[in-house]
């Protein structure tokens, strides 16, 4: 699994996924073509974050979480501004995105949310659910950087 970058990965599944998109419209709607490709990354995020969760011997925190961070930006796939990081607290600023560039280049950019994007929650449901993202901007959505703010909840 960890042998292909996750930008390739993401390039491939995504020219899959965009013919899905296309057929889904077809026989129904975009808004239904949309809601399953969405549901389909978030299905897929929880159970990578269950495997990888599987590979220690105890419940992730914050530490274990950026200790596997450069899974997502190998390759240059994403520019990282740290600005705090704890057992409880890790607070970034993604400055660079190549998975938002490539969905863009691939026509698939008013979709890339759906593709990547929520895929960062919904991976912290399956690795660890008492850490939750806090993420009011995204480049994806024109922004200038990605704000990802991560919490251990405090009752955890």
């Amino acid at each position: 699994m960890n042998d292909i970058p996750i930008l390739l990965r993401r390039k491939i599944e995504a020219m899959i996924l965009k013919h899905v998109l296309d057929v889904i419209t077809e026989r129904t709607s975009r808004e239904e073509g949309e809601a399953v490709i969405g549901e389909t990354c978030s299905r897929s995020a929880i159970e990578q974050g269950k495997q990888l969760a599987a590979m220690l011997d105890h419940a992730p925190d914050l530490t274990d979480f950026a200790a596997i961070q450069p899974n997502w930006t190998r390759e240059d796939a994403l520019r990282i501004e740290m600005v705090e990081a704890t057992e409880d607290k890790m607070d970034f600023n993604v400055v660079r995105c190549r998975y938002s560039e490539m969905y863009k280049e691939m026509g698939l950019g008013d979709i890339g949310h759906l593709l990547s994007c929520n895929r960062d929650g919904d991976f912290c449901i399956g690795y660890n659910p008492d850490i939750e993202l806090t993420r009011t901007q995204t480049i994806m959505k024109g922004a200038s950087h990605c704000d990802f703010r991560y919490r251990m909840k405090k009752d955890a």
